[in-house]
C-alpha cells in the first residue's frame, strides 16, 4: 500500500472559501483527496512528492491576504483508506434529489432513483465537493440513452458510472494515479458497471478511444487548458463537454484556449463559493 503525508492546514479566519482556495492550490501541487472541516481541511499527497517548500509558497502567496494559516504534517502509512473516510465523516450525499452517494459501510441513507456507492480510498470524487455535484446534476438533466462518454481524470469513478446508469455506452474512464484507477475499477464493478472501460494514464491515451458524444473532465483550470487541444481530438462534431474544478471567473481564461480550438460554450453553473461547470459545444 501507498504511504501518504497528511497536511493539516487551519485558517483563521476559517471559511468556506478560504478551504476551497487551499484545496485548489494543493491540487496543482499534486496532493489527491481533500477532507474540510469547520477549521481548515486535511489534504492527502503520496509521500515521495510531498515538498515542504511548495507548501510554504503555496501558504506565503496565499490570495486571501488578511488570513492566518497554520500546518502540521503526519506519515501516514498504507492502510484501509475506507476506514480513514469513515473517520472523517463521509456521509451519504443526495444530489439533485433523484442521486444518492453512500459507502459500502452505510447502512442509513436516503433511497433514490440512482443509487451510488463509493468507497474512495485516497481517490478524489465523493460527490461532496461543489465541482463532482455540478456535473452530477448536469448529468442528470442530459439525455444519456445510447450515448458514449470519456471521463477524463476519473478519481473514483463515480461520474462515469451514473452516466452508465442513465444508459450511456460505451463509457471510459481515465485516470493518471495507479492506486486511484485501482479503486475506480473496484467501484464500477461494485456498482454493476463492469462494462466501463477504465484505462490507466493521461490526455496521451485519447487516441486510443473512439471519438465521443460527451466529454466530462473535472480536474483543475491549468490541466484543462493545457489538454483542451487533446480532449478536442477526441470529439465528434457536435459533442457536448462538461468541465469543472475551477472557479467562475476562470471561465473567461479557458475559453481564451478552447475558442480557437472550435468549442462554444452552451452554459455554465455555479455552486458554493463560486466553483463553476462549463458546458461547452464542439463545432469545429
Amino acid at each position: 500500500m501507498n504511504d501518504y503525508i497528511s497536511l493539516r492546514v487551519e485558517t483563521t479566519p476559517a471559511s468556506e472559501t478560504a478551504s476551497d482556495i487551499m484545496a485548489a492550490l494543493l491540487a496543482d501541487a499534486g496532493y489527491e483527496s481533500f477532507v474540510p472541516d469547520s477549521r481548515g481541511l486535511t489534504a492527502y499527497i503520496k509521500k515521495e512528492l510531498f515538498d515542504s517548500e511548495a507548501v510554504k509558497a503555496i501558504i506565503s502567496d496565499f490570495p486571501l491576504p488578511d488570513t492566518k494559516i497554520s500546518y502540521s504534517t503526519e506519515t501516514v502509512e498504507g492502510q484501509d483508506w475506507n476506514h480513514e473516510w469513515e473517520k472523517h465523516y463521509f456521509q451519504p450525499i443526495v444530489v439533485g434529489d433523484r442521486c444518492v452517494i453512500h459507502s459500502s459501510f452505510h447502512t442509513d441513507y436516503p433511497k433514490c432513483e440512482y443509487d451510488i456507492s463509493i468507497d474512495p480510498k485516497m481517490a478524489f470524487g465523493t460527490g461532496h465537493h461543489a465541482t463532482t455535484s455540478l456535473i452530477i446534476e448536469a448529468l442528470m438533466d442530459m439525455d444519456l440513452q445510447g450515448k458514449s462518454v470519456i471521463d477524463m481524470g476519473t478519481g473514483t469513478g463515480i461520474l462515469a458510472i451514473l452516466a452508465a446508469m442513465r444508459g450511456a455506452s460505451p463509457v471510459t474512464a481515465i485516470e493518471i494515479d495507479p492506486a486511484a484507477e485501482i479503486n475506480a475499477r473496484e467501484n464500477v464493478v461494485s456498482n454493476g458497471q463492469p462494462s466501463i472501460r477504465v484505462i490507466l494514464g493521461d490526455a496521451s491515451k485519447l487516441p486510443e478511444v473512439p471519438k465521443t458524444d460527451i466529454f466530462i473532465a473535472n480536474i483543475n483550470r491549468n490541466i484543462i487548458t493545457g489538454d483542451l487541444a487533446a480532449y478536442a481530438s477526441s470529439l465528434k462534431p457536435g459533442a457536448t463537454v462538461l468541465l469543472s474544478g475551477f472557479y467562475e471567473a476562470d471561465i473567461p481564461v479557458i475559453m481564451h484556449t478552447a475558442s480557437p480550438l472550435g468549442f462554444v460554450e452552451a452554459s455554465h453553473s455555479v455552486k458554493g463559493d463560486s466553483w463553476a461547470c462549463l458546458r461547452l459545444e464542439y463545432r469545429p
